[in-house]
């Protein structure tokens, strides 16, 4: 179901955006994602910002809730 869901978007996220995703729901910060995922807190910072906007969400709190709406977690 979440596979549908991501491939209904009209971008899709990539299976590392996912990933942030999942830690997002977590309430993981951008250093923790980072840590998690081994890559720099940039790179961590700008897979929420890719994310976002993909969702139409802005704030981590939006994006994790409309991830949540849109079946993707």
């Amino acid at each position: 179901a979440r596979s549908q869901a991501n491939a209904a978007l009209l971008s899709p996220l990539s299976p590392r955006e996912l990933e942030v995703l999942a830690l997002l729901e977590k309430h993981d910060t951008d250093r923790e994602i980072a840590a998690a995922l081994v890559i720099s807190l940039d790179t961590a910072h700008s897979h929420v910002r890719h994310i976002g906007e993909k969702l139409g969400a802005h704030g981590r709190r939006a994006i994790v809730q409309v991830a949540k709406d849109q079946g993707l977690l």
